[in-house]
């Protein structure tokens, strides 16, 4: 691993960490050679390694290589490591210029190879010296920033390329997955060509005037400067660190830290500041990582003072600090297998670059040579500070989410008991029985009242029960299914007209203490008597289409009594037959179960033809009574036995088993051959037979895991079809389906019916969008007649000016008197009308009712839809 330093010296000498070695690259001054007319420069190099016992760095080997300088001055310009593109191989790379007197400066781009031996990879000229934002990168290649302008050259063409960017400064270059080399970069706010569809980078141009962008080079596309971080901060972002670039679900996810002039470190996260340090020092020129043996990511900051910080990005604490640092590197010297950092402090009593240096991991790690401590921060001491302060805040929070996890059980504690009581309350409430309220005491509460000696109870009057349940019971019964138990109630077709919204719970009897006593259940309504068409051909009749009538908005009284009459007639075909299905197993568990079955509705009230608030009401249905003992004698199980050609299967049999089952609807098509192989396959294949009790479905007795599936098989025409299934499982499903696919025509297509008819759906959204437009109409009506008593009360004789004409008026004093006062009354019944006002609770009762319409309708939309 290798990372590159500032210079170190005044001569030209520079040091690059290269491997876990130290590389010195020194370019002595030109010199005439005997026999030469050029003078020649040399540049050398030294390898460096570091001795354990020594705790010093010695010399393994050197090299050198001869530059030829006619007329010219030779410099070093940076040196840094970089990928050659032939072999993959990263290698150290310097560059060098030679400025002739004449204004052209050459450049040479040199390879060091292990054998110490360099290679000059690339050769190019310009009219002007290389100064600002001068990077290398892989190729090897050349990038630096000049007028403005960003320009590269890379060693397989020797061409100098001009990217087409304007920008005032480099803030960060590498690589990132999937772009290559990118440059990020920093440049006046400009509005693009067309909208790119950011939301923030436009108000953050206008108000910073800069903004971020990134330029892949290879790929040669600009980037989003707002995925490394907010334009925001382009004016004072000194430098940047990418610590990580990812690809997630095609979505670029970048980590950065950045160092501002404001002497801060901030951490971005996928453009997001997370987290802020404040550094130690003033002027924050550069920033490099670090990963240390205890896994630690940290940041290196360096001042354009010489000093150094060293911040962990676990919590952006500083950790260590030093003055009179004229170099840091981070490589493996020690040969751990980890990083370190390498300081180099300013000896102005000694020449040589590496006589006081410090080598750390923050851990074990730790060698110096010839540093004075007098002005520095000891690393081990400041992570010592660090780590108690980190351990005291740990403590504090882990004490603090103790305490919040324990309030948190009580609060759970406390919501238990009052859903144990409110089941009871409303067990005793359903049943006609008192309820006695609990103690304050016993509960754990404070009472509010006086008497709180005396136990409250709920009074309620003698209960009405058996009555409301012949008004709208005509039977309540239970069966079991497989792990299932099906509890349903068939309700009177009276009491199906006034209410909708129907659902049934089971509550229960028994005191548990520990457990709710609300059993989980999934409600369905069952329709078995207008839902499904004959099974034979013949019985198949097509409906003309529906006449739709067209609505008059100006006669809203006629609107009122055509909903009502259409929202009847949809109530006739609402099922009269609700259940509940709710898991067997865990009810055994307690040998005998009482279950209190209770439905749920929403009363519908009509007030002169308009559909007006529903009520939610809930009734006892009755209870239920389920032993171990009557399941094992099979009191409850399903009887579906042939009988000569019928099922004799009852309906609250045939009930249950749709309650449990899984409904699928195909719509089978052929454009050349009826569909008479399906009513075939039915009765032959899948030995189908009829329901004694309802001959529009058919009960399949073929032996395997087709037994037990009921089909329904209606024609709509002789080649086409609905077959409707209910299974117990999917895979069920797909072996009828296999089986089916095996006997039709070849080219017959078959669709999965998603959502049932479109028919009905069709029907049911007009009457979900009439009951939203009366709604909204009947709010507005309400207001209209108000604005229109306002104007007839202005208007009364007793309020009304003579209506003279205005000439007259104003012959007199009196007369424009008069006129003013009319003008006036004129521009209070205007303003009248036109600032109505309402109630809150009004206007809440108005946008509930109008939400709940508009739901209803988009509910019926997207099902219509996926149908």
């Amino acid at each position: 691993m290798c990372r590159e330093i500032k210079m170190l010296l005044s001569e030209q000498q520079h040091v690059l960490a290269y491997n876990g070695e130290l590389l010195v690259f020194q370019l002595s001054k030109a010199k005439r050679v005997e026999g030469a007319a050029d003078r020649t420069a040399k540049l050398c190099v030294r390898r460096m390694a570091f001795d354990r016992d020594a705790q010093l760095f010695v010399q393994k080997s050197s090299g050198a290589f001869s530059v030829r300088a006619k007329h010219s001055e030779t410099e070093i310009v940076c040196c840094d490591c970089a990928t050659r593109s032939k072999t993959g191989v990263v290698l150290p790379c310097v560059l060098v210029k030679m400025k002739k007197h004449n204004g052209v400066v050459e450049h040479l781009l040199l390879l060091l190879h292990s054998s110490d031996r360099f290679e000059q990879c690339c050769h190019f000229r310009l009219d002007y010296e290389l100064k600002e934002d001068v990077r290398l990168f892989a190729g090897p290649s050349v990038l630096w920033r000049h007028a403005n302008k960003l320009f590269y050259v890379s060693s397989d063409t020797c061409t100098v390329l001009s990217a087409p960017v304007q920008l005032s400064s480099i803030a960060w270059m590498g690589e990132i997955e999937g772009e290559g080399t990118v440059v990020l970069g920093i440049r006046a706010a400009c509005l693009p060509e067309s909208e790119d569809g950011d939301e923030f980078s436009t108000s953050d141009r206008a108000i910073w005037g800069s903004e971020f962008f990134g330029y892949a080079i290879e790929m040669q596309k600009m980037l989003t400067g707002a995925r490394f971080m907010p334009h925001a901060y382009s004016r004072v972002v000194s430098s940047v660190c990418v610590c990580k670039s990812e690809r997630l679900q095609k979505q670029l996810r970048i980590s950065a830290a950045a160092i501002t002039q404001k002497n801060q470190l901030i951490w971005f996260q996928d453009g997001v500041p997370k987290g802020v340090c404040e550094l130690p020092y003033e002027k924050p020129c550069l920033i490099k990582t670090a990963v240390t043996s205890s896994n630690d990511l940290l940041f290196i900051v360096s001042f354009s003072s010489g000093n150094i910080c060293v911040v962990q990005r676990e919590n952006l604490q500083v950790t260590s600090k030093w003055q009179k640092v004229k170099s840091v590197l981070v490589d493996d010297f020690i040969g751990s297998g980890t990083e370190q950092l390498l300081l180099l402090f300013n000896d102005d009593s000694n020449t040589d670059a590496l006589n006081m240096f410090k080598i750390t991991d923050f851990g074990k790690i730790n060698y110096e040579s010839g540093i004075n401590y007098k002005d520095d921060v000891p690393a081990a001491e400041g992570l010592q500070e660090n780590g108690l302060l980190t351990i005291q805040a740990l403590e504090t929070r882990l004490q603090a989410g103790l305490a919040s996890v324990r309030e948190l059980q009580q609060h759970l504690g406390l919501k238990k008991r009052v859903i144990l009581q409110s089941c009871r309350a409303l067990i005793d409430l359903v049943e006609g029985r008192n309820h006695i309220l609990p103690s304050a005491k016993k509960e754990g509460l404070v009472s509010l009242w006086d008497d709180v000696g005396k136990p409250h109870s709920v009074s309620k009057e003698p209960s009405l029960t058996p009555k409301l349940q012949d008004h709208f019971i005509e039977k309540l019964w239970q069966r079991v299914v497989g792990d299932n138990l099906v509890v349903g109630v068939k309700l009177t077709e009276s009491f199906c007209l006034s209410v909708s919204d129907i659902s049934l719970s089971l509550v229960m009897d028994q005191d548990f203490s520990l457990i709710s006593p609300i059993i989980e259940c999934r409600n369905k309504i069952i329709k078995l008597n207008k839902v499904f068409s004959a099974l034979s051909v013949s019985s198949c009749q097509i409906e003309p289409p529906q006449k739709k009538m067209k609505l008059d908005l100006r006669s809203k009284n006629d609107l009122k009594e055509e909903f009502h009459k259409r929202c009847s007639r949809t109530q006739l075909d609402k099922a009269n037959t609700v259940t509940a299905v709710t898991s067997l197993s865990p009810l055994l568990a307690f040998h005998r179960v009482c279950c209190a079955v209770l439905l749920h509705a929403k009363k519908q009230k009509h007030q002169n033809g308009d559909l007006q608030k529903s009520k939610r009401m809930t009734l006892l249905c009755g209870k239920i009574l389920l032993s171990l003992e009557d399941i094992s004698n099979g009191k409850y199980s399903l009887n579906m036995l042939k009988d000569n050609s019928y099922c004799t299967g009852s309906m609250e049999d045939i009930a249950a088993i749709l309650a449990v089952s899984i409904r699928s609807s195909f719509q089978i098509l052929s454009s050349d051959c009826t569909l008479t192989r399906v009513n075939s396959w039915l009765l032959g294949e899948m030995e189908c037979v009829p329901f004694k009790e309802c001959h529009d479905m058919v009960f399949a007795h073929k032996a395997g895991n087709v037994y037990g599936t009921v089909f329904s098989w209606t024609l709509k025409s002789p080649f086409e079809g609905v077959l409707t299934l209910f299974c117990r499982s999917l895979t069920v499903l797909f072996q009828c389906l296999h089986s089916l696919i095996r006997v039709l025509p070849p080219r017959c297509d078959v669709k999965l019916m998603k959502s049932g008819s479109k028919g009905v759906l069709t029907e049911q959204l007009v009457l979900a969008l009439e009951k939203e437009m009366f709604t909204s109409r009947s709010f507005l009506s309400s207001k209209e007649s108000k604005a229109e008593n306002n104007l007839t009360w202005w208007n009364e004789p007793g309020k009304k000016i003579n209506d003279a004409p205005v000439a007259s008026l104003l012959d007199s004093e009196d007369g424009v008197q008069q006129f003013r006062e009319r003008l006036q009354n004129e521009k209070e019944q205007c303003m009248l009308s036109m600032n109505e006002t309402m109630d809150g609770t009004l206007y809440q009762e108005v946008a509930l009712k109008v939400a709940e319409a508009q739901l209803s309708s988009d509910m019926i939309v997207w099902r219509l839809s996926k149908s």
